[in-house]
């Protein structure tokens, strides 16, 4: 496999947990519901496209409030409106959970969610997120990078795809069960290997410092922040390195709208509304909800734009 081109984030470049925390619950008392995480500039850059703040704390952007994050979701398992995640969503049981590992590596393993958190730790990361609906938050996630893991189970000569598979509880997820609604379950995604070993890809197993709730993925997600939230596949079984582009959900229900590399881009509309331009969930006036410019990668294009370079960006969306 080619040597990996990016450098991996040094443990003193990740904010501490503890300072995380204290932070928030100062911020908190003071502010009443906001919540700042500290980054030194390098992670800041990463994390939010540039630096910002003061004191050692640098900010780029404030986190949305911790009840839009947990309240306006896209979860289809549970139900197609934003709240269906958070309402139906009381009968998912995410404990006990593993994660099988398995294709085209050296090491394949099934890995307990309890292994996989002791073995890898835990960062926390401040991550701009946009939906294909044109709309975005600010989330703090807590995880660790999905290439510490494929890394353990050394992917062979020739893996050029990983692919993800969501969990298939007909029982616990009402979306699952028939209806209306074209997805096919269980959900699927897919990412190049390359964007997969970027060091901004995570593994999600956290948000605002506690465990993933039902509706945001639990136990583990993907976070993919140069990309439409479409990828971030949530409740994760399975993950699959392979030499062939797998199918993903969206792509195989309406091809023409959804490509598989999902990178945001606002010279690319969807067939049905613009991409220019996006929402800013909680942010705004009572009247008038915050919007402002969609940047190309979401704001990361000097972290992954050498991922894509060759690449007709409207043809490969």
């Amino acid at each position: 496999m080619e040597a990996y081109r990016y450098p991996q984030p040094m443990a003193s470049e990740i904010t501490p947990r503890s300072y995380f925390l204290s932070r928030r619950t100062l911020i908190a008392g003071a502010a009443g519901s906001m919540l700042a995480v500290g980054h030194t500039d390098q992670t800041a850059q990463a994390a939010a496209g540039h630096a910002g703040g003061e004191a050692g704390w640098p900010a780029p952007e404030k986190p949305t409030p911790r009840n839009d994050v947990t309240q306006y979701n896209n979860f289809y398992e549970f139900g197609t409106d934003k709240s269906d995640p958070a309402e139906l969503s009381g009968a998912f049981k995410p404990l006990p959970w593993s994660v099988q590992v398995d294709g085209m590596v050296d090491n394949p393993r099934t890995w307990p969610l309890e292994d996989l958190t002791r073995q890898f730790g835990q960062e926390d990361r401040l991550y701009r997120m946009r939906c294909v609906e044109a709309w975005s938050m600010v989330i703090p996630w807590n995880g660790f990078p999905l290439a510490a893991v494929l890394k353990a189970a050394g992917p062979k000569i020739g893996a050029r795809y990983v692919a993800f598979t969501s969990v298939f509880r007909p029982s616990e997820m009402p979306g699952q069960r028939g209806g209306l609604f074209a997805l096919k379950w269980p959900y699927v995604e897919g990412l190049r290997l390359d964007e997969a070993m970027h060091p901004l890809t995570l593994l999600a197993t956290g948000v605002y410092g506690e465990a993933l709730p039902a509706q945001n993925g639990a136990p583990i997600r993907l976070v993919v922040p140069w990309k439409y939230g479409f990828k971030g596949i949530k409740s994760i079984t399975r993950i699959t390195v392979t030499d062939r582009q797998p199918p993903t959900s969206w792509n195989l229900m309406a091809p023409e709208e959804y490509g598989f590399y999902a990178n945001v881009n606002p010279a690319v509309d969807h067939p049905r509304w613009s991409q220019g331009s996006e929402q800013v969930i909680g942010e705004g006036s009572l009247f008038r909800t915050a919007r402002k410019p969609t940047q190309l990668f979401n704001g990361y294009a000097e972290q992954v734009a050498d991922l894509y370079q060759g690449m007709d960006l409207r043809k490969d969306f």
